[in-house]
């Protein structure tokens, strides 16, 4: 299992995704490097107050634990009290043209270390631990060595001494006046990516992205979804690495055709009240459902890069309803609804 060749991709993935969106808006990203006291770090680059995106956030993060967070345990609770790794690269695009839809990806890779499994490693630890090494004395493997001798269960023995690992990631597309044809695209393009791997798991991902991408106090769709997929390794580590580049190397052909096509869109403040309204619904997403939110918060990750998906201008109001036949009106009967986007007038 490399995990080199994963980290040196995400982070070749950052630069080639904040180039182009930099030709795109005409001004420079902000980067920031950070490191994280408990293991690792990462760079979050940011644009606030661009000719095309009031904010645009993409981090990339390589973070170590010596104990797995509740909200990456709920899936794996076999990898609880595991030391780990976690990398990922992860994006929020927030225009200021509404009829720009925000957008959303993320790929990510996590390991959930083995713990030590045998008495060459044990004894190992023991020299080390008497020259000094990592451990403070030998106390410390004979504990590991006596919680081995105490296992009873041969096959959770050996399943424990492995690795856990699993690729996620995905994305996805929140329109606030929404056209068919961007649908479309974007939905297409995720189904080209992912068609020479196998033609399940554009249908399996999507559907995945509809159920997780939903508020469920809301009773509505984020937005008109895309694909996501989670503890992902049905394909061996290759094969899995080979599917996640092919999802984050196809981002900017699913979203910078949308985005060239509504920038210069005409608009006024009604549309730009609306797009704040439905922001709401974006933030109310990321701090009540949001997984990779959680995951960031509770490993003490650093607040401004988990936060750094939220937009800028963001209102709430009491019992809003659009008015009928309105064009915001259309985006809940139209768009925010269960759809084949492939085939949209079935």
């Amino acid at each position: 299992m490399d995990t080199r060749s994963v980290l040196h991709y995400l982070q070749n993935l950052q630069s080639k995704i904040v180039e182009a969106l930099e030709l795109v808006d005409g001004k420079t990203f902000l980067h920031d490097s950070w490191n994280r006291p408990e293991g690792g770090g990462g760079t979050s680059c940011l644009l606030e107050d661009g000719n095309v995106f009031e904010r645009a956030g993409v981090g990339f993060s390589h973070v170590l634990g010596n104990k797995l967070p509740p909200a990456a345990t709920i899936a794996h609770p076999e990898a609880a009290g595991r030391s780990w790794e976690a990398m990922g690269v992860s994006l929020v695009l927030h225009p200021r043209n509404p009829y720009v839809p925000t957008v959303h990806m993320n790929v990510r890779f996590f390991v959930a270390k083995a713990p030590i499994s045998s008495e060459a490693e044990i004894a190992s630890l023991d020299l080390r631990a008497r020259q000094g090494g990592e451990f403070e004395n030998a106390q410390t493997a004979q504990a590991v060595r006596q919680a081995l001798e105490n296992e009873t269960n041969v096959g959770a023995a050996a399943k424990a001494a492995e690795d856990i690992w699993w690729f996620g990631g995905g994305m996805d597309l929140t329109p606030y006046y929404g056209f068919e044809e961007d649908c479309i695209h974007f939905h297409r393009t995720n189904k080209t990516a992912l068609d020479a791997f196998s033609p399940d798991y554009y249908p399996q991902f999507k559907k995945h992205c509809d159920e997780y991408f939903y508020l469920k106090h809301r009773k509505e769709p984020r937005g008109i979804g895309g694909i996501f997929f989670d503890d992902f390794n049905d394909l061996g580590f290759e094969r899995s690495f080979e599917m996640q580049r092919a999802v984050g190397d196809s981002f900017l052909n699913a979203y910078l055709p949308i985005l060239q096509r509504r920038k210069d869109t005409p608009y006024t403040e009604q549309e730009r009240d609306f797009q704040a309204y439905r922001r709401g619904r974006y933030v109310e997403f990321n701090l009540v459902f949001d997984r990779g939110t959680l995951f960031g918060l509770q490993s003490n990750g650093r607040t401004e890069s988990i936060l750094m998906s939220m937009p800028p201008i963001v209102k709430w109001r009491y019992d809003w309803k659009p008015e009928a036949n309105s064009p915001e009106a259309k985006l809940y009967s139209d768009f925010l609804i269960d759809k084949d986007w492939l085939n949209p007038a079935i």
